[in-house]
């Protein structure tokens, strides 16, 4: 992270939460469940799917992650209960992954069971590359039990990536795939902005031509277009892939896509570990934090 950056992101720190809440609830549902449900029907009713994200990770307790399990079980009735067009994401370490991975494979075939009563789907987020191996491991133990209502993230931004793809192949997985954002060497991650363009159109054609359901989850209008082309080249169905954005980003973006005719999901964070994933959301993305300093001494 460069240094102006850097004192960007201090100067956020420093300001008092609750101004830094009035505008970072415009990326977050908010605190409680009901917040996301009705942001969620908001959605559904302009023609756009949507993702659950309970906010939290990197757990250092079996009781907290059992109640993020109880909690993430919850979310899966209100999907069922509110006739939603949702599904629920999760991230590996607030399941326990930090703790032992063998606790948090068991929390998420729990979970699995309980999707699967619901005839729901569960898409496990991917975090930092310390748990980039472990992660996959735990999906492709999933997998091997039997568990189809799961799916997993790749992040074009590690060199290690298509190698992962390469054997998630046979299997036909649901992937997402993202750029990346978190902040990594670069032996692990590429650096540069078009490199980083090149490995995602890549790695997706490998996902799409081996028949993978791709969720193709980025904001970046060069990768949107790179992406469409070779859908329209390639006359894939729209039941094949879908877009993904972060809620409350690009708007009039998410608005083309779905105009165009193509399927969107909406990635929709709540909780009330809202400001940890605020802070984190600012420091990968440094127009965000402009956009909300700039909101802050404007007045809008």
């Amino acid at each position: 992270m460069s240094l102006i950056n850097s004192l960007l992101v201090s100067t956020l720190e420093r300001l008092p939460k609750p101004l830094v809440k009035r505008f970072a609830m415009r990326y977050i549902a908010g605190e409680t469940s009901d917040d996301a449900v009705r942001v969620v029907a908001h959605l559904n009713a302009n023609k756009v799917m949507a993702t659950l994200d309970l906010l939290g990770e990197n757990v250092l307790t079996k009781e907290e992650s059992w109640t993020a399990v109880k909690a993430c079980e919850d979310i899966l009735d209100g999907i069922h209960r509110n006739s939603l067009d949702a599904y629920l994401s999760i991230k590996p370490t607030q399941f326990g992954m930090k703790i032992d991975e063998e606790f948090c494979f068991a929390n998420l075939a729990h979970l699995l069971e309980t999707a699967r009563g619901y005839q729901s789907f569960v898409r496990m987020d991917m975090e930092d590359s310390t748990t980039t191996r472990s992660t996959l491991n735990v999906y492709e133990r999933l997998r091997s039990r039997g568990f189809e209502n799961v799916g997993v993230v790749i992040q074009a931004y590690l060199r290690r990536s298509e190698e992962d793809i390469r054997c998630l192949l046979a299997t036909k997985a649901n992937v997402r795939l993202c750029k990346g954002a978190y902040v990594e060497p670069e032996t692990l991650v590429y650096k540069g902005r078009e490199e980083i363009r090149l490995n995602f159109l890549k790695l997706l054609r490998v996902l799409l031509d081996a028949g993978c359901y791709v969720a193709i989850a980025t904001h970046d209008e060069t990768l949107v277009t790179g992406a469409t082309q070779f859908i329209q080249k390639n006359h894939l169905e729209k039941t094949a892939y879908e877009f993904q954005m972060l809620h409350g980003v690009k708007v009039s973006l998410r608005e083309k896509i779905v105009a165009d005719g193509h399927r969107l999901r909406v990635y929709v964070p709540f909780g009330k570990h809202w400001y940890a994933y605020s802070m984190r959301r600012f420091k990968e993305n440094p127009q965000l934090a402009w956009t909300v300093l700039r909101a802050l001494f404007s007045g809008d």
